[in-house]
């Protein structure tokens, strides 16, 4: 039976378990921290403005890539930025108006573009009126589910979205394990 040999004669470097360990633990990192920048991400729900459908604590998986793609779709909960009161806190809201859309608030009803929108996922109608308003190019109107207690786009320190501020799509709930599921529209 022939011995492989190594020409040089000296023996190969033994890479220590500690090691192997090390070097997939960092690649494990580094995959995960691109995955949570660029592809999707985690996000803890604060406060009670989707109430009854997303509670404080509660935390969802965020998809970062669909609207590079596509532009966002009524109905879709969204994660997004504004300024203020602080451009850096992620809020979560429910896409309500797109683009070009004609929108008021009309004895507890939203009226889009003449007719009334079924919302079968919001805790009360909403008090107050508002508009009509028309949603400008590029932008959205976003609304929270607990109508009552939610700050969005109703008043003048949200206003409508543009498509920049909105980081993602609200997929997946993941925490608590209790009410593990899908976010749909």
């Amino acid at each position: 039976m022939a011995r492989a040999t190594n020409p040089s004669g000296a023996r190969p470097a033994k890479i220590s378990v500690f090691e192997d360990y090390l070097r997939s633990i960092i690649a494990s990192v580094i995959l995960a921290a691109l995955i949570m920048i660029f592809v999707g991400g985690s996000i803890r729900v604060d406060g009670s403005s989707m109430e009854p459908n997303f509670h404080d604590g509660e935390r969802l998986i965020v998809d970062k890539v669909t609207y590079r793609f596509r532009p966002p779709a009524r109905g879709e909960v969204v994660v997004l930025r504004w300024a203020p009161p602080d451009p850096r806190l992620p809020y979560i809201k429910r896409i309500i108006g797109l683009p070009g859309d004609r929108l008021e608030l009309r004895d507890g009803q939203v009226i889009l573009n003449g007719r009334p929108l079924e919302e079968k996922y919001i805790a009360e109608p909403a008090r107050g009126e508002f508009g009509p308003y028309v949603v400008p190019p590029g932008h959205y109107f976003v609304l929270g589910d607990n109508r009552n207690h939610s700050e969005d786009s109703r008043f003048t320190a949200v206003g409508y979205i543009p498509l920049a501020r909105i980081s993602g799509r609200a997929v997946a709930r993941y925490w608590p394990l209790t009410r593990l599921s899908l976010v749909g529209r």
